[in-house]
């Protein structure tokens, strides 16, 4: 990567996803919107996306994504910014049953 003063968004994985990460817990990646933060995880982790999305693309109903600890269903959702150096954490509710 070129370091134009760019910063990464750090991307924070669960214990649960880590798998389809090939065993990263921390992914650093560039985006300026939730939805392209997610879509370049999904680019570096193909696995991530079959977790995290159904047939449609969309997120899965229990899949929580914060930015900066602040839920974004509930601001802005895929269009929500994501600032430089931000932190998303993405967190599957865990299923009961």
């Amino acid at each position: 990567g070129g370091g134009d003063g760019v910063m990464a968004v750090t991307v924070k994985l669960p214990a649960q996803l880590r798998a389809a990460a090939g065993g990263a817990g921390r992914i650093e990646v560039d985006g300026a919107t939730v939805g392209a933060v997610l879509e370049a995880v999904y680019a570096q982790h193909p696995e991530l996306k079959d977790r995290l999305t159904d047939e449609g693309g969309a997120l899965r109903r229990f899949v929580n994504v914060y930015v900066d600890g602040e839920d974004v269903r509930f601001d802005g959702g895929l269009e929500r910014a994501v600032p430089d150096g931000s932190e998303v954490q993405i967190l599957p509710a865990v299923a009961g049953g």
